[in-house]
Parts: C-alpha cells; structure tokens; sequence
C-alpha cells in the first residue's frame, strides 16, 4: 500500500483518489490546500483528516511515501521540486511543467533523490490503447491518423463573460494546446514516435491564450491531424490509415472501441477489451506498479515520451507567439 498525499482539491484529484484507491493498492493519507478548510472538506469525502496548507509540511510527513499534483499548471515546477527533494515520489497532472528546462531539472532531481517522477498522461495506460498498440501491425504501412479531442470546456463561458480561468490564462501556463492537445499529441508519439516537424493553426481567444485549433505532426511518409480544442466540440471519431485497413476508435480518452476495418474485404473486427470501471484506474494501477516493483525501464520510457511531448508542445506555441508568463522572467 502507497500512502499519498495530494496537491489540489479539484474534480481531477478526487477522480485520481477514488481510481487509485480503487485498485486497492494506494491509501490517501494527506490533503494539501492553501487553506486549512479547503483541506479539510476534500479529505473528509475519503475520511483522511490529516491537511497541510505549507508544501513545506506536506514533504515533511512522514506518513507518505509520494504525492499526486493537480494544481495550476504553471505551480507544477515549485511545488513538484519540494517534494521530489523530500525523497518522495511525484505523480504530476499533464503538463509537468511549464518549459523544458523545468522538465529536465524535476528529472535530474528525481533521479538523484531516488525517487520516480510519473507524468499522468493516463489515456496511454489504458487497455484498449494498449489493444491498439498491440494490433498496429495489422495495418501494414502506415498511411497518416486523424486524432480529435475537442470538446466545449465550461470555464469558456468565463472567458465570454470577460474573465481569464487559470486553465484559459498563459499567467498561469494554459490554453487548449496545453491542456487538451497534449492527449491526442501524446496519443500520437506513443504510437509513432517523435515527429520530424509539427505546426498549429489555434484559434485565439479573448485572453490571449488558445482555446484550439488544428495541429499537424509530420512523420516520415506520413501525417497526423489533431483537432484539439476547448472552445469547439467535435463528435468525430479518430483513425488510425494503413495500406491493409483502417481502425476507428471512438476518442483518444475512454477508449471503448477500437474497431478494424480491412481495407479489401471491407469486413470490420472490433478488439476492444473491458475497461476499468474508473478513468484513472489503469494509470494508478500502473504506476503503484512502477514504484512498488523498482521499475526503472518503465519509468523512463514514459520520461522520454513526457519529454517528447513538452518538446512538440513548446515548439507549436513559438512558432504561434504563445508565451507563458514564467518564460518572461
């Protein structure tokens, strides 16, 4: 059993408790907050009443072996350093960091602390990804992919009524690309690899952030479309094209079907397998794996993947004139 702690108290942490739990190998131990009562009501939904409102303290307790971070984006990089350096492992929320450099120094540390950095990309733990990865030969040569996760965020209704959610604010390292992109981006790069080149065409909202748009990654013989967005929603499937058939999977997120369909007979076979009955399930269910077994392959695989990610990601917001605010400094 991992007891954990975690930094933040929002829908996405309590979906990580309940998943992790879930797999019955991870026990939330400690809940930070800025404020005690924050603190306090998020740990009593799971009956922990041990809260700190100093990161401080938190990487002081002795009672936890990691932390799970799902703050704003742009406190990832403090918040992560002082625990890491507390000789405890780190479970961050997409992205990890704002800038490559951020990235490499958290890395650096874990490594030298001893400890494991997991970034959540929790779409590519999923067992029908998996499924996908494992039958991707079926489809003989690769022929491109268009990948889609675009879907209305709530908190652009903020940004129309004239104010700037964190997730919308480049002050606090958002936008879509950030946020929704890196799903489809990662997706992509974990199927195929690193990209020779990529480009975005975003769409630009009110708060000078993107709130989506279309990106491109080129691959040797080959593309992949990405339409990403908060702004917008798509219902349109993603496929994967092949010279021998093609699979449709009904999103890059919750993969419930992966369906192949042959090119010549035109006969379709659908491989999907049960999913977990929790959306982060899987990835918890992984990375107590990782950390509890020593798993220093697997864990590098997955840095190298993160690292290959915030690369594309920071490439696509320079060339678009996005800039975060820690990147002024």
């Amino acid at each position: 059993m991992i007891n954990f702690g975690c930094i933040g108290t929002g829908w996405i942490t309590a979906s990580f408790v309940n998943s992790a739990q879930a797999t019955g190998k991870w026990k939330l131990a400690a809940v930070y907050s800025r404020r005690a009562e924050t603190a306090k009501e998020f740990g009593a939904k799971f009956d922990v009443t041990t809260v700190h409102t100093s990161i401080e303290s938190l990487a002081k307790d002795g009672d936890i072996q990691a932390v799970y971070i799902a703050s704003p984006n742009s406190l990832h990089y403090e918040q992560a350093k002082v625990i890491l350096a507390a000789k405890k492992h780190v479970i961050i929320e997409k992205p990890a960091t704002s800038t490559v450099a951020e990235f490499e120094e958290l890395y650096a540390l874990a490594k030298d602390q001893g400890v494991f950095l997991l970034e959540a990309n929790r779409h590519i733990q999923e067992i029908n990804f998996k499924v996908l990865q494992q039958n991707l030969s079926k489809l003989g040569p690769i022929y491109g992919a268009s990948l889609t996760y675009a879907s209305y965020s709530s908190r652009y209704n903020n940004v129309l009524a004239g104010e700037t959610p964190n997730i919308f604010s480049l002050e606090y390292s958002g936008g879509a690309l950030v946020d929704l992109g890196v799903y489809p981006i990662s997706f992509a790069v974990a199927l195929f690899g690193k990209p020779k080149s990529q480009s975005y065409s975003p769409v630009i909202i009110a708060t000078g952030a993107d709130g989506g748009g279309l990106i491109t990654l080129q691959y040797e013989g080959f593309g992949v479309a990405i339409n990403a967005s908060k702004c917008y929603t798509s219902t349109a499937p993603s496929e994967v094209y092949g010279e021998k058939g093609t699979f449709v999977i009904n999103a890059v997120t919750d993969i419930e079907r992966v369906t192949f369909l042959d090119a010549k007979s035109k006969q379709k076979e659908e491989l999907a397998k049960e999913k977990a009955k929790l959306n982060l399930q899987e990835e918890a269910e992984e990375f107590a794996r990782i950390i509890d077994g020593g798993d220093g392959e697997a864990a590098k695989r997955l840095e190298e993947l993160s690292r290959i990610v915030i690369g594309i990601t920071t490439d696509l917001r320079r060339q678009c004139g996005l800039v975060f605010a820690v990147e002024k400094l």
